[in-house]
């Protein structure tokens, strides 16, 4: 039988992915960046990494998953606003 912390954990890991999911295919398609700070998905992104970490060493699927993914929706943004900030005006 599923419990309610389970169902309030699958909740949080769908909107979170959905969540990061709208910013990253508007970021892939425009390769706008201007409005975004980058500190913002540099530290969302190592924060995704390490609940991942937790995850794999908790053996909590879920938010190893959702972590990963989220990882990597903030690592392509990350990587695109750096490219635009850094090497792009050069």
């Amino acid at each position: 039988m599923i419990s309610a912390a389970d169902i309030v954990g699958y909740i949080a890991c769908i909107t979170l992915v959905l969540g990061y999911l709208p910013q990253t295919v508007r970021t892939i398609r425009t390769r706008s960046t201007d409005d975004i700070a980058l500190g913002t998905f540099l530290l969302m992104g190592i924060g995704a990494l390490f609940f991942a970490i937790q995850g794999l060493m908790l053996s909590n699927w879920p938010l190893l998953i959702t972590n990963a993914i989220t990882f990597i929706l903030s690592s392509i943004i990350f990587g695109i606003k750096m490219y635009n900030d850094y090497f792009k005006k050069k």
